[in-house]
């Protein structure tokens, strides 16, 4: 049997790690931390109950085809709420937009803004619903081989019919005139870390998954996903081992030829996966003779890290919040983008996303009481300039009490009984991402496909990346993606005997 050694029990290590085990394979875990998940965890304080990780269920069929791989279903496991509206939008003029998926009052709603739009919206929903399925059948769900599978003939319409060369907010812009909507149908890129003046019109996608697929929440809470799969790998005979982080890679010629853990055991495997993130595995996992690998890491482009703010509240849960909760400055927006991603700061005036679950689970808080999780985006580590971090932290949550205080929650500050929070180099020190970038690498034009880093190491041919730095990408879904991706892979290059 072939021992595999994983890296990492993130998203895509566990997800790589139940696959393998089912086919066959001898799987071992090690895992940094003192549990499964990664940036996908949990907070549970007080009584108090937050997701730490994604917030949002999106793509089910990719969740569904997951767990049906594993030959369980995902109904089993996910207890899952549609949440409707997806969010409420708040905008700099006071103004609200609730994207849901009630046609006749999303219709109301839109032509408030501007007339003509609920139409535009049905045309742009339809674009999106092709990019999305020639996505997932073409570009996201398959490995590229060698560079001509990527840019062949048969790939050449894909040019135009997923616009990579096309900006999201200059598509966007194409069906809208009032700049609410331009903001309030494009910042769903700051799911993947991305600026909708830079990423690619390929991801107008997401608001099409987001109103005809839908915006899901289990009821256990979004950890649900990783303790299920944990316990299908282990049902499998994967073993998974905690609190072990691992010291380096151990290569002889074009061979990964196994671990060194932390505590100094070294642990031999016939294939390795690094679940890691992929930026720290080349520049502190393996060896770097002239630190070649560590300036072509430091040479791409990232994705932004974030402010999180986790609040237990006591007294009354308030109405003016949802499920989902987004504050836009609209008014600054492209200015807002520059600071984060040229200037790698906390924007003048930050725009934000509110998790607030209790509105969906009540068992989340006590009965007086609410839990909300505050994501401000913010730009990544830069070594080249300096950046007050504890500053920015406390200009973002003056800033998030004003804007709440605006739509009639004056006393969030006073209320809060419980406080938790995370700021880029706590990215960088608990989860071992490059330069604190929450979601990895950016996925510009030049790092996706077979342009991004692949998931096999070109030299040592038995060592397989998984998770959001290699192909197909970041979030949840996409990375349930890559495990598939890498067991393919494997399977092909080293069968299980």
């Amino acid at each position: 049997m072939r021992k595999v050694i994983i890296i990492g029990a993130g998203v895509g290590g566990i997800a790589t790690a139940a696959r393998l085990a089912k086919d066959g394979y001898d799987v071992t875990v090690f895992e940094k931390t003192d549990r499964p998940g990664g940036r996908a965890s949990t907070i549970e304080e007080e009584g108090y109950f937050f997701d730490t990780g994604p917030s949002l269920f999106l793509m089910p069929p990719t969740y569904e085809q997951t767990y049906a791989d594993l030959g369980e279903r995902m109904s089993d496991h996910l207890d899952l709420v549609r949440i409707d509206p997806t969010y409420r939008v708040h905008f700099n003029d006071g103004s609200t937009l609730n994207l849901t998926s009630n046609m006749h009052e999303l219709h109301n709603q839109l032509e408030r803004f501007e007339p003509g739009s609920f139409e535009a919206l049905m045309r742009f929903l339809a674009d999106g619903h092709k990019r999305y399925t020639q996505s997932l059948e073409k570009f996201v769900g398959r490995n590229f081989y060698h560079l001509l599978e990527f840019f062949s003939l048969n790939n050449l319409p894909l040019l135009f019919q997923l616009k990579p060369l096309v900006r999201h907010y200059t598509e966007i812009s194409r069906h809208f005139k009032d700049p609410r909507l331009r903001a309030g149908l494009s910042f769903q890129n700051m799911y993947l870390g991305l600026s909708p003046y830079d990423a690619p019109a390929t991801y107008t996608l997401l608001q099409y998954t987001e109103m005809v697929e839908g915006v899901w929440y289990p009821k256990q809470g979004m950890y649900a996903i990783i303790t299920s799969l944990t316990e299908i790998a282990e049902s499998f005979g994967a073993e998974f081992h905690y609190n072990e982080p691992v010291a380096r890679i151990e290569v002889e010629d074009d061979r990964a030829t196994g671990v060194t853990l932390k505590s100094g055991e070294t642990i031999s495997a016939d294939i390795i996966v690094a679940n890691a993130d992929l930026p720290y595995v080349y520049k502190r996992l393996l060896p770097d003779p002239g630190k070649r690998s560590a300036n072509r890491m430091d040479s791409l482009k990232y994705t932004s890290s974030t402010l999180m703010f986790y609040w237990g509240l006591k007294g009354e849960r308030s109405d003016k919040l949802m499920h989902h909760n987004v504050f836009l400055s609209d008014h600054i927006y492209k200015r807002s983008f520059n600071e984060i991603f040229k200037e790698h700061t906390l924007p003048a005036e930050p725009s934000f996303y509110i998790h607030a679950p209790v509105r969906t689970v009540s068992e989340f808080a006590p009965e007086d009481g609410d839990a909300l999780m505050v994501l401000v985006p913010t730009g990544h580590l830069d070594a080249s300039q300096s950046q007050d971090w504890e500053g920015m932290q406390a200009r973002a949550r003056t800033w998030v009490f004003q804007r709440l205080a605006r739509i009639g929650l004056e006393d969030v500050k006073e209320r809060i009984v419980f406080e938790k929070t995370y700021t880029p180099p706590d990215y960088r020190d608990i989860w071992n991402l490059a330069k604190g970038a929450a979601f990895g690498l950016s996925h510009n034009v030049t790092q996706v496909g077979y342009l991004r880093p692949q998931n096999r190491h070109r030299h040592y041919g038995n060592l397989y990346f998984a998770g959001a730095s290699t192909h197909p990408g970041t979030g949840v879904p996409i990375v349930l993606l890559s495990a598939k991706l890498v067991e393919d892979r494997i399977r092909r290059e080293q069968p299980a005997p």
